[in-house]
């Protein structure tokens, strides 16, 4: 039975999940544990998880593996899984297209497709943390399996300009101390002692973490 993303969230959410594992998803393609990319949207269980981190690991005993980090699509949770190498595992089609995020409607974020001009609501369950780092008429890559959004995905560092912080210290350049700066989207981070209101940052999208000035 093919069930979409969006129908087992709502079962969830009802409190319905022995129907959950009772269902399949529509089958993807196979490939290998040596294909793993970051990225990647595996179906584990009935479930898809997206590859987060991975490691091939040559032991000088034993057959070779490999480690990974999973986030489940639908839930967020993490998870640490290792497989053997070359095994077969299942993938999801997953269609990755580039959208300009148009403006925030008070429940949903709006993007539009770049080639169609077709606009598409998405939750901010979906959007995530990466509404901390999003500016209208930027662009992102928005993933989708059966129609159902699954992710929002910016680039691993965007430039944001600070518009709230105390002064710091003049001529300190050093990291050894930090404190709280307000971005342009409202977003929360710290950030080193010499940093000013009005100054362009570059941050790390997917820690949250300051890199340098812009």
């Amino acid at each position: 039975m093919k069930v979409t993303v969006a129908q087992i969230q709502l079962m969830l959410k009802n409190g319905y999940p022995w129907v959950v594992r009772n269902l399949n998803y529509e089958r993807g393609t196979m490939a290998t544990t040596n294909d793993l990319k970051n990225g990647m949207v595996l179906k584990i269980d009935n479930q898809l998880w997206q590859v987060v981190e991975f490691q091939h690991v040559k032991p000088g005993k034993g057959p070779a593996f490999v480690r990974t980090k999973l986030k489940n699509v639908l839930t967020g949770k993490n998870v640490d899984k290792t497989f053997n190498a070359g095994i077969k595992v299942e993938t999801a089609t997953v269609d990755r297209r580039d959208m300009q995020y148009l403006y925030n409607d008070g429940q949903d974020y709006v993007f539009m497709d770049l080639d169609t001009y077709e606009q598409l609501p998405v939750s901010a369950d979906v959007v995530g943390d990466a509404a901390n780092f999003m500016l209208e008429n930027q662009t992102a890559i928005v993933a989708t399996h059966d129609g159902n959004v699954l992710f929002i995905e910016l680039p691993a560092s965007v430039v944001l300009e600070v518009t709230f912080t105390e002064p710091g210290l003049q001529g300190d350049r050093s990291n050894a101390g930090t404190k709280p700066a307000t971005l342009e989207t409202g977003y929360e981070i710290q950030v080193p002692l010499f940093i000013d209101q009005g100054t362009k940052i570059k941050v790390d999208t997917r820690t949250g973490e300051y890199i340098n000035r812009a």
